[in-house]
């Protein structure tokens, strides 16, 4: 789910921060500029996790800065296709099911990957699993906003766009991917496997099958 991506850009530290050590100043206007936003095709940056080369500063004419070329190592939310993550629930619409990891929250299921066959209740706003029973019946399960939920990762988009006000990360391939208009990021996921899904229907299944055993041997002594 975590990656570390090393990343190069080159760092200016205003003479402001000449009072500081320069990997310390370095760091921190690094962690400025990435720390919880998107690069478009790495994903989404966290913290850093150490500088592993540090290049000669240079002052420009008429800027009075210093200028530093940086390699580092950066943490980076970017699940692998096909891992199985738990998260929550966010909210329900005809689109599918949206969950938030509490630091991310663009992930969608979309209906076609859903358990089979579901419905998308309007009054609701919740899609329900018609699980199938023996007695060729149905019950109903609500996917409900802050239910637990187990999905595996199938896919992901990265959107392409300005950097918020016009700073670059140097490296095109680098660039800042967040906007106010459009989604940098987005994960998809399935749930139509099982195992997957709410956790309390799992949970629910292994339950009932225990009792199911219990009545079974209830049963055989009475006989």
């Amino acid at each position: 789910m975590f990656v570390l991506s090393e990343l190069k850009t080159t760092v200016r530290i205003a003479p402001e921060l000449f009072n500081l050590k320069l990997p310390e100043a370095i760091k921190d206007e690094i962690n400025r500029k990435l720390a919880n936003k998107v690069l478009y095709n790495v994903g989404l940056c966290i913290a850093m996790q150490n500088i592993v080369h540090l290049g000669d500063s240079i002052i420009l004419p008429g800027d009075g800065a210093s200028h530093t070329e940086v390699i580092f190592r950066y943490i980076v939310f970017r699940p692998i296709i096909g891992e199985v993550i738990t998260g929550k629930i966010r909210s329900c619409s005809r689109e599918g099911v949206h969950i938030t990891l509490g630091f991310f929250d663009d992930i969608l299921i979309p209906p076609t990957v859903l358990q089979h066959p579901s419905r998308f209740e309007e009054t609701e706003q919740a899609w329900v699993w018609e699980y199938p029973l023996e007695d060729g019946g149905k019950h109903d399960l609500f996917m409900d906003i802050g239910e637990n939920i187990k999905f595996r990762v199938t896919g992901e988009i990265f959107e392409e766009a300005s950097p918020v006000g016009g700073h670059a990360f140097n490296d095109d391939k680098n660039a800042l991917a967040a906007t106010t208009d459009k989604t940098p990021y987005k994960i998809f996921g399935a749930i139509n496997e099982s195992g997957l899904g709410l956790l309390s229907w799992w949970a629910q299944d292994n339950t009932n099958a225990e009792e199911g055993d219990d009545g079974d041997d209830i049963t055989e002594e009475n006989t």
